[in-house]
């Protein structure tokens, strides 16, 4: 009983894959490039998306695109957590010549801390 409740409650895909495949494959490689990960919307912006590249990994990074710029997009297996958080995976294919943004965070940390600790 407790499963079905955790299959409601799971949240929407942030956005909806196109419904019919594109009808050649190998155009969509010509003209597209893929990236994977976790979409979310963009926290200011609605018509840009963020695609976090591996969200458990201590050590990711983000791209952003504009959803104008994605041609495809393609449902992957969700991801899940040790504690069971469900994450959905998709493939977006990202119009070639398109400006994305990919954002690596780090700590701002003095080189000679780094240095004693090594």
């Amino acid at each position: 009983m407790s499963f079905i409740k955790e299959l409601q409650e799971a949240q929407k895909l942030e956005i909806q894959s196109y419904k019919k495949k594109p009808e050649a494959i190998k155009r969509l490689k010509e003209s597209s490039v893929p990236f994977s990960g976790s979409p979310l919307k963009h926290p200011f912006d609605p018509k840009k998306i963020i695609l976090i590249a591996d969200p458990y990994s201590h050590n990711t990074f983000y791209y952003e695109f504009r959803a104008e710029d994605i041609a495809y997009v393609e449902e992957l297996p969700s991801m899940v957590s040790i504690d069971g958080e469900n994450i959905t995976m998709t493939r977006l294919w990202v119009k070639k010549r398109c400006v994305g943004v990919r954002c690596t965070p780090f700590v701002v940390q003095d080189i000679s801390v780094i240095s004693e600790i090594y």
